[in-house]
């Protein structure tokens, strides 16, 4: 799949799944999203940039931390993940938050050095090249800037990672033919010291992602996340085939307090030097 298809498949894909990301994944990410904020350490007053911000879990709380004189730039390849960002931003009262739809490659609206923090919290590996999001990522950085970036880890450390040849399998949808890749090894970190950033330091996390009944792992692993869109185009024998496939890769993570998939998840922070 070329570069320009792959995004097309993101944006759509995750338009789809806007609404049931957060019931899905919320609590599932909770140590990514922790651990990315512990390490952007944001400050009051500062300018914040959030890239592939979904429904704001990372980009809400850090409106909290910059507070009224700082603010959050929310940016989503999704424009159902804009709206519900938004939303969620005047539900609790943030007014020092914009949000608009752009594509995390490539944000020429937001001005050299104008930026004290980046995030992206498990939106790099979607992308077709991500190199260019931290490349653009350090171009927006004010000299001693940070920026951090999550990643799923390992695929051998990922117990729900057979959803997306189950997928593929039925819809040849390619959602992410490289998703392991930026988790494997010291890939993320290399990648932030070669596109300049220096002092970069690498959290590797395990982490366990709980659901109380099948319904609610379907859910999260096919509605709620990356194959929605591929998901959608099934049939319902299809979807039940699917289904029944998924569960029994995951059904030696079942509990009777329901499931406990393993997962892993791996966070960088660099500086951009000048500081």
């Amino acid at each position: 799949m070329d570069a320009r298809m792959q995004r097309r498949v993101q944006r759509y894909g995750w338009d789809r799944a806007a609404e049931a990301y957060e019931t899905g994944w919320k609590h599932s990410l909770a140590d990514a999203h922790t651990e990315t904020l512990r390490l952007a350490a944001a400050r009051p007053g500062e300018q914040a940039l959030d890239l592939a911000c979904g429904t704001g879990l990372i980009s809400l709380p850090l409106c909290a931390a910059v507070g009224p004189d700082g603010q959050v730039t929310a940016t989503d390849l999704s424009d159902e993940m804009v709206a519900a960002v938004r939303r969620n931003a005047t539900a609790r009262g943030f007014a020092n938050l914009r949000a608009f739809r752009a594509d995390a490659e490539s944000f020429p609206t937001v001005a050299d050095t104008s930026i004290d923090l980046v995030t992206c919290a498990l939106g790099l590996m979607y992308m077709p090249d991500p190199a260019r999001s931290v490349d653009e990522s350090l171009r927006v950085l004010r000299p001693g800037g940070r920026a951090v970036m999550a990643v799923w880890g390992e695929r051998s450390k990922c117990g729900w990672a057979d959803i997306f040849p189950i997928v593929d399998a039925r819809v040849k949808s390619t959602v992410c033919p490289l998703f392991f890749r930026l988790g494997t090894g010291s890939a993320l970190q290399q990648l932030l010291q070669d596109t300049g950033f220096t002092g970069v330091r690498t959290v590797r996390l395990s982490c366990t992602l709980p659901y109380p009944d099948d319904d609610s792992a379907l859910e999260a692993a096919f509605v709620g996340g990356p194959v929605a869109l591929a998901y959608n185009r099934f049939d319902a024998s299809t979807r039940a085939a699917a289904h029944a496939e998924y569960l029994a890769s995951i059904a030696r993570y079942h509990t009777p307090q329901g499931y406990r998939i393993p997962g892993e998840f791996v966070v960088c922070m660099g500086i951009r030097p000048g500081g």
